[in-house]
Formats: structure tokens, sequence, C-alpha cells
């Protein structure tokens, strides 16, 4: 796998080869984040992002030439060497014998009846006028109709419930109290299996094993153990038995009914209906396959290893299969109890602020996050750590995605509504070619009711309200990456209203975006940095300060674990982790861009001259928030070491605009 994909990303990085600044710092955050180097193929920077585009853009041109996975390939800049689904092997098992033929047939005419009762009634409300009013009913009769119907149609249902491109709002409000629950499979049949996977008797690896299942849900179960080697207490999840021909059966029906819906769906949507069971269909199969879990918790914990705020349970490989997953047991706190995460001296806004910052760092540091972030599957450590469990359900964002998205936030910053409709388009919300005049108006007002009501009152929730009303009308397709971004910051923020409702989320992620603007090497984000403080080629200097305060505020916040209060009984000294706001690449960089690049340079001049007067009052002020920041001596050594490549590059520059001109 890592042999495929490091072929991907050789091919990538090659292309940029004549830009040897952009290359070396495109292969640090490569190293930094090698954990995702088998599934990211698209390492973009700032030259690239814009060709990379194109080139989707042209590949998707039409649709009916790619295949839906191809497409979702070129949206996503992410490689799958060994792809687990695809609608050839689908059809293939459920078509192998006559006996599954039959089974097939069966199930579809029981799926048919199901739903085409509940279509009628829906078609005879409409026929009488009454609709409207009996929409909370039929939303609920839905949600019942989809755990009688099994597994895949209580997925189906979740999927749906973070869905406003597919189904209205008041429908998915019902759907999202949908239960994974469903009665647990007998502790014998759960003993079998995991005595198949580890090819020993229970005895010989557990010295005690739970009676009864901890958890039970439609793809598998949990029991608590202890093991007889170590004394360790450990997590044993087994997949339920017989699931996947029953998965795989549904998925062929999915798919099957949705190519009568092709037509309807590229209108309302952009994209074939067989692209959305596709998506659905791979991240399903995906959370059938433990050995996948085991990976997607060996990359948190590589993520995770040097943050003292969070704790990833550790796998033990050996123990597993692809049928059974051993994990370190996790013995925290409920997210849902509040007063038992007072009761153990735990500063309930301290831990609010390590969960959010732990969410963002998934999102836009690691592009690897946590699709299923619900109270269930978030603890608090008894020694004020947040702590992650059940990873089947993760999501991948490229470094292109990344990178996009940082640029939706800096339009929006810089309120360019028509380049953040653009944004949608680079992400696979809107079909290449579509034309975003009319969606334009409709995110400028979304944003600017929401500036109106300041920080305090700013909610994802009700943001997205607006933007579901938004999707609904135009034909917008979410992604199946960026529905589980959705649905994981509106449950976290739910989390954090519940323990905290005077919780501000936004007071957390605003000083976290600032530093990571400040002082993340990537070329791509030193682009955007350039982008908030230059607005309408005027330099910003109150944003630069604000920046600079807002990242100071997030380093001290995190210096140490904010949540441990000092009557702690648990706590442990290794938790601290002081630190201060390091600027070091970010001042280099400026001075680099400044001696080189000639156009910043007379940005940055007439800053300073702007308006008939020097601003030197602003550059003191900056120069204070600084003061305490950074070794100005230790600076300029740097500085002076960085001379040499400075010069280089000079040479660099000057020599292809030599060659430019003849």
């Amino acid at each position: 796998m890592e042999g495929i994909c490091t072929s991907c990303l050789y091919s990538s990085i090659t292309s940029l080869s004549i830009e040897y600044k952009n290359r070396r710092k495109l292969l640090n955050t490569v190293k930094k984040n090698r954990s995702l180097s088998t599934r990211i193929c698209a390492v973009s920077s700032v030259s690239t992002v814009q060709t990379q585009s194109e080139k989707t853009a042209l590949l998707v041109k039409d649709i009916s030439r790619t295949s839906a996975l191809e497409q979702l390939d070129i949206e996503r800049g992410v490689c799958i060497p060994f792809r687990k689904y695809s609608p050839e092997s689908v059809r293939n098992k459920v078509l192998e014998s006559r006996g599954q033929i039959f089974s097939l047939v069966g199930r579809g005419i029981e799926i048919v009846w199901s739903l085409g009762i509940y279509w009628t009634t829906l078609v005879y409300d409409y026929l009488v006028g009454r609709d409207e009013e009996v929409v909370p009913f039929r939303a609920r009769q839905l949600r019942k109709l989809l755990c009688d119907l099994g597994p895949s149609f209580i997925k189906a249902g979740q999927v749906l419930a973070n869905r406003p491109d597919i189904i209205r709002e008041d429908y998915m409000n019902e759907l999202c109290i949908l239960q994974d629950d469903v009665p647990a499979f007998p502790n014998q049949v759960a003993f079998n299996i995991i005595e198949e996977e580890l090819g020993q008797p229970l005895e010989a690896v557990f010295s005690k094993i739970s009676s009864k299942t901890i958890a039970a849900a439609s793809l598998g179960q949990v029991y608590r153990a202890t093991l007889r080697a170590s004394g360790e207490e450990v997590a044993i999840k087994v997949l339920r038995p017989q699931i996947e021909p029953i998965i795989y059966r549904d998925l062929f029906l999915f798919r099957t009914l949705a190519s009568f819906l092709n037509g309807i769906s590229l209108q309302k949507l952009g994209c074939n209906a067989e692209l959305i069971v596709d998506e659905f269909g791979e991240k399903l199969l995906e959370e059938l396959d433990y050995t996948l879990e085991a990976r997607n918790i060996e990359d948190f914990l590589e993520n995770f290893k040097d943050d003292p705020t969070v704790k990833i349970p550790r796998v033990y490989r050996q123990l597993s299969g692809s049928r059974v997953l051993v994990m370190e047991w996790i013995d925290g706190i409920r997210c849902t109890d509040p007063q038992a995460i007072r009761d153990e001296g735990i500063d309930i806004d301290g831990f609010l602020t390590v969960g959010v910052s732990a969410a963002l760092r998934q999102l836009l540091e690691f592009g690897l996050f946590h699709g299923d972030p619900h109270p269930g599957n978030i603890f608090a450590m008894r020694d004020g750590r947040i702590a992650y469990v059940d990873f089947g359900n993760v999501a991948v964002l490229s470094q292109q995605n990344k990178q996009i998205l940082i640029d939706a936030v800096v339009h929006a910053v810089n309120e360019d509504y028509a380049e953040m409709a653009n944004d949608f388009t680079r992400l696979g919300f809107l079909a290449s070619g579509t034309d975003v005049a009319p969606i334009v108006p409709a995110l400028e007002a979304i944003w600017q009711n929401s500036l109106e009501k300041g920080l305090a009152d700013f909610n994802f929730r009700s943001v997205t309200g607006k933007f579901n009303q938004l999707v609904y009308n135009y034909p917008i397709r979410i992604p199946e990456r960026f529905s589980l971004v959705i649905r994981s910051l509106l449950t976290q923020e739910g989390i954090c209203l519940t323990l905290e409702p005077g919780f501000k989320f936004l007071e957390v992620a605003y000083p976290y975006v600032a530093k990571r603007l400040l002082t993340d090497p990537n070329p791509a984000l030193r682009e955007r940095l350039i982008q908030v403080l230059f607005k309408d080629g005027l330099f910003q200097w109150k944003r630069l300060e604000n920046l600079i305060s807002l990242a100071k505020e997030n380093v001290t916040k995190l210096s140490k674990n904010p949540a441990f209060r000092g009557n702690n009984r648990g706590a442990s000294n290794h938790l601290k982790n002081e630190q201060k706001l390091d600027l070091t690449d970010t001042i280099k960089d400026g001075a680099r861009l400044f001696i080189i690049d000639e156009g910043i340079r007379r940005q940055l001049l007439l800053a300073l001259t702007e308006d008939s007067k020097l601003h030197i009052q602003e550059v003191v002020d900056v120069y204070r928030l600084l003061e305490d920041q950074v070794d100005v001596p230790s600076m300029a050594m740097e500085l002076a070491q960085d001379l040499p490549s400075v010069a280089r590059d000079i040479l660099l520059s000057w020599s292809s605009s030599v060659l430019s001109d003849r």
C-alpha cells in the first residue's frame, strides 16, 4: 500500500521541482503528517491548487464519461490502493449463486413493498392537501420504518440526517435521533468469533470477560475484558455474524434503485444518484473491516502522540483481525454528566477548550477526523484529558481540500462571496460549470446575518439551518466527507452547550485558526496569511494585531492542560507543556519575501506610508505584542544564517526573469 501511494506523492512533488523553496517545505509537511501518507495523493502547494482545480473541472466536465468512483477520487484527492467497495464487487457477491439470487429477490420485494406503502401515504397526503400538517408524524413513521428494515437502512438514515441536499430539514431532525441500538446477539456466538480470530481458546488470552455486552449496535457489539498476560483492561469489539452478505445485498438494491433516479438527481443535485450510493457504500464497507479501524486508531495515536491533552486508546494488533478489535479500555466520564466531571476537579470550560482544539487539529491540521463524535464516543479522563473511542467512521481530507477550506475562511473574512461560491465548486458541492451567480447573494445573506449577531450569539446550528435551506433550493450536493465534517462540528457544539450552556465555540476556534495562519510553515497557508493581511491593496494593521493576540491566547490556554485544577488528586505534572508562540519561520519567510518579492516589498512600504504618514505607532504596537514571544538576538542570528539561501533564491529568481524575457 505504501509503495503505491509513495509513487503518487513522488509524482506530485516532482512536478514542483523548479520551485525550490516550496518543494522543501512541502516535503517537511508530508513528513510531519506521515501517518496520512498512505491516504493522501494530492499534495498541493500555492502554485498547484488552482492547477489541480482546473484539472478537476476538465475531468468532471462530462459526468457520463466518468464513473462515480472515479469522480469521487478526483474530488477527494485521496489514494485508495485497495478499495473494499466497487459496484462490480457488490454485484458479483450477490449474484454468485442461485440461493443468493432468490434471497436478493425476496429482499427486494420486502423493501419495495415497505417503501411503496410509505410513498403511497405521502402521495395521498399531498392529494388531500394535508402533506404539511402531518410531516412530524410521517417523519417518525420513516424513522421506525428504517429501523425495521435493518442495519443498512439504519446507517442510511443516519447519513440522511446530515444531508439537507436530499431531504427536508424537518425529516432530518427526526432522523437525527435514529438510534443504532439493536438487540445483542448471543455471547457464545461472539466468543466463538473471538476464538476463531485469535486461533486459541478465550481463557488462554483473557482472565476475565464481561457476561453482558457493554454496547450493542447494528454492526457489532463490545465486551470488557482483562488480559491474562498483563492484567490490562481492554475493550473487545466483535462484528455481528453474517452481516456482510446482508449489507452487500442491500447495497446492490440501493444502487439498482439509484440507477432509475439519475435524471432527477442530476437535475436537483448536479450528480448521479449512483454516486451518492457509492459514497455511502464505501464508508459502510469500511466499517465492516476492523483492520481498517485498527489502522485509524494507530493514525490518531501518531497524530496526537505529542499532545498532552488528548487520549487515544492503544490497539492490540496481535489480538485483532477483520472481525475482532481489541483495544485499551478507556475508564473515563461520559460527556453527558457535567456534575461528575466537576466532582473530579475538572474545569468544564478548560475541558471544552481542549475538545474544540483537538477537533480543529483533526480537521485543519491532520486532515483525518473522527466522523461520529457523539457523547457515547467522547470521555473526560480524570486527569483532564479528552478521550475518543470508536474509530470505525473517520473521514480524510486531502491537502488540497484543507487548503480550499482555509481559502473559504479567508474569503469569508474578506467578504468575497463570489470566491466563496467558487470554493463550493472546487470542494465538490457544485458540479463543474454551474453558474454560481444566483448562489452568491444567498451566501452573503447567511454570513452577514451571522456577523450581525456577533461572536457571543454565533452558533453552527443556526448557520447550518440557513445553509440547509440554501442547499435544498439549489443544485448543491454535500459530499460524504463534508457531511461528516458538518455532523462532527454540530455534535461537538451540542456537547459543549450541554456541559456549559454559555460556552462560545468560536472563542476557542478563532485563536486556533489565528495560530495556524501565523505559525504553519506550509507555503499555501503563508499565501492565505498574506490574503488576510492585505485587503483591497491596503495592509490591515488591526487585523495583524488581532491575529497575534488571538494566537497568543491559544498558546497560553494550551501550554498546559486547561481542564486540570490544582486540587485534582489524580493529575500528573507530565501534562504541563510550557511554550511560546513560535514565529521564527514566519518572520524568516516574511524577511525573505520582502527581499525577493518586489510586489510584497512595494505593498509593505506603502503600508508604512499610506495616508501620507509614517505608521510607526502600528509597528511599535505589533512589536510590543511580540517582544515577550521572540528572542531578538537569536532571531537576528538565524536570519543571518539564512542569507546564503536567500541569495541563492534571488539569483534563481533573477535568472528565471532573464530567461522569461528572452
